[in-house]
């Protein structure tokens, strides 16, 4: 396992070599605090591209337990930079950290990522979803930066639900167990629940499935948007690479499909937080936490500032 070693804002220019394109306009912080989400263009250099391909390529042909597939052709990783040295590079040296902050104004600090790798033809769609949900963490400076090594149109990119991150809802996933399905099993996910247990443990890194969780019936049912979509106000982009489409945590989004690629579409999502983001317990949670965190033994409430050596800042507005 690679650890990736996240350094403070002047160090990583130095590292790198290869700062942010562009700086980051007023208008697109005020966008994204207004909408849940912006479309960055142009604010990466084509060789963090180049790093960011290799990364992907390199964990597509080198699976380990946090890699998932679905019931579509998609390829899931968690935890990505962990295992691929070039990823662990964009998180550690790339301005990605930058650009977050920039838009939050305040100091970041890196919880995980992931990679979705959708093989060329048919592109399939990804099911409409909150992030915060399969994660132990809530808060409002919880935000997701998307890259693409390749050009995504609208028909097969991230789409979100404008102004849906301030509803102050958290959704039932879309995937997992449903607990009629295993009664006994339920009854004890409970009973651990109503201890104090992590539901799901450090082992998880070893295997793992979106489908190894049940999912909690207390939680309200995903609205149908795809139903009823003109309903809803529904922002999507066409992506280039070298853009960065950043959305909050608790936002609607989903990625288009069911249009023919002739080229993978090959995305790297990472999950970054501000001072204001909370451990908590969830019954939903699907994902393992970042696995330097079990040995915290974290309550539930802990900001994640109380776990610098996890979380450390790498990035900081200047005084």
């Amino acid at each position: 396992m690679i650890s990736v070693m996240l350094t403070p804002n002047e160090e990583r220019k130095a590292m790198s070599g290869l700062g942010i394109m562009r700086e980051v306009t007023e208008n697109e912080r005020k966008n994204f605090h207004r909408d849940g989400a912006v479309h960055l263009k142009g604010v990466l250099g084509s060789e963090w591209n180049d790093i960011l391909e290799e990364g992907l390529e390199y964990s597509q042909s080198n699976p380990d337990g946090m890699s998932a597939g679905v019931d579509m052709p998609l390829r899931i990783d968690q935890f990505p930079a962990s295992h691929s040295p070039m990823l662990a590079k964009l998180m550690a040296e790339s301005p990605v950290a930058e650009i977050v902050g920039s838009v939050m104004q305040v100091p970041v600090r890196f919880y995980m990522d992931q990679m979705f790798y959708k093989p060329a033809g048919e592109i399939s769609q990804s099911a409409w979803h909150q992030d915060t949900c399969y994660y132990n963490v809530e808060g409002h400076q919880l935000v997701r930066a998307w890259i693409c090594a390749d050009p995504a149109p609208r028909e097969v990119s991230l789409e979100v639900v404008r102004g849906s991150h301030l509803w102050n809802i958290t959704y039932r996933p879309p995937v997992g167990m449903d607990p009629e399905s295993d009664p006994e099993a339920a009854h004890q996910l409970e009973e651990d629940f109503a201890s104090g247990k992590v539901l799901i443990g450090k082992e998880a890194h070893e295997q793992w499935t979106y489908f190894d969780s049940f999912m909690d019936p207390s939680l309200p049912s995903l609205p149908e948007i795809d139903r009823y979509r003109d309903s809803f106000e529904i922002l999507g982009w066409d992506y280039s690479p070298g853009d960065v489409i950043l959305f909050h945590g608790n936002i609607l989004h989903s990625a288009r499909g069911g249009s023919m690629l002739p080229h993978p579409r090959r995305a790297h999502a990472s999950l970054w937080a501000g001072p204001d983001v909370r451990y908590i317990r969830r019954r939903s949670q699907s994902i393992p936490d970042p696995i330097a965190l079990y040995e915290e033994k974290p309550r539930d409430g802990q900001p994640l500032s109380d776990f610098p050596n996890v979380f450390p800042i790498v990035w900081e507005p200047a005084l």
